[in-house]
């Protein structure tokens, strides 16, 4: 426990009250930190803390926790298994060596995916704050806060769309005739569409998957997109009324489950967190009984050792085991500030970061049993019908379910599938921007249910650029540069600021604090050098491997490419900026300056005793 400084002696020999700056300091230390502190002693300040009050506002309520840890769990579960999960990585492990792409993935998921998860979810549960006030540990970092915050707002922008898709998919499914991307004749249909099995329609050698003239493709781009009226980004139109019923219907879902906090979005994870995995269950066993299937499967783990030779399999699993379980977006530090303070969040690190890998792989097989099915039908190869994306989960999928008896069935359970997964993702990304402005600003904690309508909101009304007839243009710019290098640059700095400049051996520290128990070498190295060079690696990749941006055929015109790194630089622009603003803010020399940046809030006291943690050797070379 810090000390309160003696007051210096005075000519009246009586008794002196502490100063209220060290009785600060006392509670401070002795609650953590946080959330405990006596409003009537801390002085009114920036965001984040808790100040005395104006006349007629109401006082802050205490933060709420996690009604049970379940609820956490599956929170933490429901973020990071999403549609990615389904259709991303069985391709990527297809194409890139069968299970022999489980090598590097199960290496980068060890040496750096759960030691990232693990720190953020120790460093929000620990701190108590979202992912802008929990800063305060090196107030010269904070910007690094505010970039995932808008990140996410970024994501959520386009990410609803893709589950608005789901809803129009899922309406579309109830019906008791054939589903409607079973077979040409519609009014959305050309003149060129080809019933798929008529082979000799196709040109041999070419991919059954980039076929854009099935019943299937030509559902979803010609009726859900009417892509056909777009001529390109420059072209987008004007929002189609039956996918902004549908955004709207998601956003209003998004809007009560988290408008009073984990309290209800706990218990709505409880439905779309559990719900994916019955019904991978169910379309794996249905997959199972397929003519084929056992070809699509064999061809998911074929272990081609050869292939690890290759820089691309290695830069593919490290970027997907870093997506794949949303470290940086500042959703796990947001859920893990409502944990109780002694929550073993080591074991929940361990246990949840599994899980999503698993499932990842598990998901395969329900994807390549009916891949192989196709193929079998088709009387073509696996490769030709194997493919990632929304090509994957809106075409090659609802076409194979449309010949399977009960489709009407299959493709409802499927649909739905797609929306739990996307519904809790989207969620966590709300969350983090809620928690972690809230956190800052007083008058938006006082105001949650104002503020997440205001966010839930703007992001429908920014969506429906999305959701125009060149929407799927906006939708893939936004994908590709909203959180492509930014989120990477972003945990680089959260990585730096918390390994070294706060000190992985002081994070070490409050851990034991915590749990009882300190971090193994172990994981303090991963802290301190393997991560931060992790994800320097992918940075440097994801900048040196960029090309013009494509969709399909089309080509973006340069100024589209202008606008993506522009967006991209929106956001990496804070972390700087934030530095600058800090060092202009705080007074004294430069060295004085830098000094009350890159301490913790409470040692700022230190500060002015010379004592500077971080002007010592010793700090640096600390594991």
């Amino acid at each position: 426990m810090i000390q309160p400084r003696s007051p210096q002696p005075e000519q009246d020999s009586s008794p002196q009250p502490p100063l209220k700056k060290d009785v600060e300091l006392i509670l401070v230390k002795e609650q953590n930190g946080v959330q405990y502190t006596s409003t009537s002693l801390l002085e009114s300040g920036g965001g984040g803390g808790v100040g005395p009050f104006l006349p007629g506002e109401t006082p802050l309520p205490e933060r709420e926790t996690w009604a049970k840890k379940i609820d956490f769990l599956l929170s933490v579960i429901g973020f990071s298994v999403d549609l990615a999960n389904v259709w991303r990585f069985p391709y990527l492990c297809y194409k890139n060596g069968g299970g022999a792409f489980l090598i590097p993935y199960i290496l980068f998921l060890i040496i750096a995916g759960m030691p990232l998860f693990y720190m953020e979810l120790a460093l929000g549960q620990y701190n108590r704050e979202g992912a802008a006030t929990v800063w305060k540990i090196c107030p010269l970092f904070k910007g690094v806060g505010y970039a995932v915050i808008l990140i996410a707002l970024y994501v959520g922008f386009y990410y609803n769309v893709i589950i608005a898709w789901s809803l129009y998919y899922l309406f579309s499914s109830f019906t008791f005739g054939e589903l409607p991307w079973t077979k040409c004749g519609n009014p959305w249909n050309s003149p060129n569409c080809t019933d798929p099995k008529n082979a000799s329609a196709f040109i041999p050698g070419t991919s059954y998957a980039k076929y854009k003239i099935t019943p299937a493709a030509e559902f979803y781009e010609r009726q859900v997109l009417q892509l056909n009226k777009s001529r390109g980004i420059q072209d987008v139109g004007m929002p189609r009324w039956e996918l902004t019923l549908c955004l709207l219907v998601v956003v209003i879902v998004l809007f009560f489950s988290l408008w009073k906090g984990v309290k209800t979005s706990g218990k709505v994870v409880w439905i779309t967190a559990t719900l994916p995995y019955l019904v991978i269950s169910v379309l794996l066993v249905r997959g199972l009984t397929l003519p084929g299937a056992y070809d699509g499967i064999r061809a998911y783990l074929n272990i081609d050792l050869r292939r690890l030779k290759e820089a691309t399999v290695w830069i593919d699993a490290a970027t997907q085991i870093f997506y794949s379980l949303g470290a940086g977006f500042g959703v796990l530090i947001a859920f893990a500030s409502y944990n109780e303070f002694n929550n073993n969040c080591y074991r929940d690190a361990l246990m949840t970061s599994t899980i999503n890998c698993v499932t990842s792989f598990i998901s395969g097989f329900a994807i390549f049993s009916i891949l192989g099915y196709m193929a079998h039908e088709y009387k073509v190869d696996i490769k030709d019908v194997a493919t990632e994306g929304p090509g994957l989960v809106f075409i090659l999928y609802p076409e194979a379910i449309s010949t399977l008896k009960g489709s009407t069935f299959w493709a409802i359970v499927f649909f739905i599938m797609l929306l739990t997964l996307g519904i809790d993702s989207s969620m966590g990304g709300m969350e983090a921007v809620i928690t972690g402005l809230a956190d800052d600003f007083q008058i938006i904690k006082r105001r949650r249910k104002l503020f997440t309508f205001c966010v839930s909101f703007g992001t429908f009304l920014l969506a429906l650029f999305c959701i125009t007839n060149g929407g799927i243009y906006v939708l893939t710019l936004l994908d590709t540069f909203a959180a492509g290098t930014s989120i990477l640059f972003a945990v680089l700095m959260e990585a730096i600021g918390v390994s070294w400049f706060y000190g992985v051996d002081r994070f070490s520290e409050d851990i034991q604090q915590m749990m009882g128990f300190k971090p193994g070498l172990y994981w303090r190295l991963c802290w301190k050098f393997v991560s931060p060079a992790f994800l320097l690696f992918v940075v440097i990749v994801s900048v040196t491997t960029f090309k013009p941006l494509t969709y399909d055929e089309y080509v973006f015109p340069p100024w589209a490419n202008t606008v993506g790194w522009g967006i991209a630089s929106s956001s990496m622009i804070l972390v700087p900026a934030c530095i600058l603003y800090k060092l202009l803010k705080a007074r004294g020399t430069f060295k004085q300056r830098l000094a009350y940046c890159i301490t913790p809030e409470n040692e700022h006291h230190l500060v002015a005793e010379g004592n500077v943690r971080q002007f010592k050797l010793k700090h640096w070379l600390s594991i």
